[in-house]
């Protein structure tokens, strides 16, 4: 801030008046009747009088507040209070990763800073353990009313998850394949991805990655691992969004979603949202299994007594460990996606953006539940 310097004529009113420092007085010539009315005053009293008072000055502005005897200005303590109340916490953390990462309805966070969308993206995961759940419940819904409709029951389920997600993920995917695609100079990819229009390129990466998503789902629903497998994959996939913007990943653009959260994720809230996912998605994997389609019969779920319709124990016990793995695995390559990403996306663009975000989050879904199905 920069103060403004005032130039106050001298006492005499007369042309040729100098500057004075700033919160200096003036002393004006004294008037009135009597014997002092019309003398000339004396210049050495004139200017001691003045030195007085600059001094005067300049020991109340330095004076603290409680030597002074009075409290702190009623516009400092107006800002202080200002500041503490306009600072982002974790509910509008919520409210903005609820808001950018779902259409479920959420009010307005009072506050959006970087601090707050930081938050936002730790809390990826825990956003899709609420669309993966609504996913999960789809795909037992459909299993329990039609055991043997299982690419009915991963259509539904991969539909209903990217309409959960305002299918914004899948329009990152497509700009970001648009971009890449035409092969141009990093200022043209960019403008690329953020027109409107979808091209070949962006075409393709959305089917190819549907039809994976529904493949390897119907995969493991027949293996009796379905509604487990797109909640633990939609949890991994979001896993993606803090690794895109931790503290080493710039943005591409100095505006947008990408300069918002770009650099927002400690290494300490990275490490503790990759423990509680894996926990998370490992817990998933130790749950009770539904009988596969293979032995989904009304016998031969009546007939089993083991946590896997139609195994022996040794053989469920089996198929724990090999759920857990693939858990893991699963959660492993989601991270493996999200470096690849990364790095690209640095020497390309030169950092992030929205459309980046989005399109890892779209890779690694497919690439989860592959490795869950080939591994389960």
């Amino acid at each position: 801030m920069t103060s403004e310097d005032s130039s106050i004529p001298n006492a005499d009113g007369g042309a040729g008046a100098s500057p004075k420092p700033h919160g200096q007085h003036s002393t004006a010539r004294p008037t009135g009747t009597g014997a002092g009315q019309g003398a000339r005053p004396n210049p050495g009293s004139r200017q001691r009088a003045e030195r007085s008072d600059a001094e005067a000055t300049a020991r109340l502005e330095s004076a603290p507040d409680d030597a002074a005897g009075t409290a702190p200005p009623e516009h400092a303590v107006a800002a202080a209070r200002s500041e503490g109340e306009t600072r982002g916490g974790w509910g509008d953390g919520v409210k903005l990763a609820l808001g950018t990462l779902s259409v479920l309805p959420v009010g307005v966070p009072r506050v959006v800073d970087r601090g707050v969308a930081g938050r936002a993206m730790v809390l990826g995961p825990a956003i899709g353990v609420v669309l993966g759940g609504v996913a999960a419940g789809v795909v037992a819904g459909v299993q329990a009313l039609q055991p043997g409709a299982a690419l009915l029951a991963a259509v539904l389920g991969v539909v209903v998850l990217a309409v959960l997600s305002g299918a914004l993920h899948l329009d990152g995917l497509a700009d970001t394949a648009d971009g890449l695609g035409s092969r141009r100079d990093r200022e043209t990819m960019l403008r690329i991805m953020k027109q409107s229009d979808i091209g070949p390129f962006g075409v393709v990466s959305i089917v190819a990655v549907l039809l994976i998503d529904v493949a390897a789902l119907t995969a493991c629903i027949q293996a009796g691992f379905g509604w487990q497998s797109i909640l633990i994959a939609t949890v991994a996939s979001r896993l993606t969004l803090p690794w895109s913007c931790r503290t080493t990943i710039p943005s591409a653009r100095p505006d947008g979603l990408g300069a918002m959260v770009a650099s927002t994720v400690s290494p300490l809230a990275l490490t503790l949202t990759t423990l509680l996912t894996l926990a998370a998605t490992t817990a998933l994997a130790l749950s009770p299994s539904t009988p596969s389609t293979a032995t989904s019969s009304p016998a031969a779920v009546a007939t089993s007594t083991t946590p896997y319709a139609g195994a022996p124990i040794p053989e469920a016990l089996g198929a724990h460990a090999a759920h857990l793995l693939a858990a893991a695995l699963a959660v492993i390559l989601a991270i493996t996606v999200a470096l690849l990403m990364t790095r690209k996306a640095r020497r390309t663009f030169g950092g992030i953006t929205g459309d980046t975000l989005g399109a890892t989050v779209e890779l690694a879904l497919p690439a989860a539940l592959l490795t869950l199905a080939l591994t389960t």
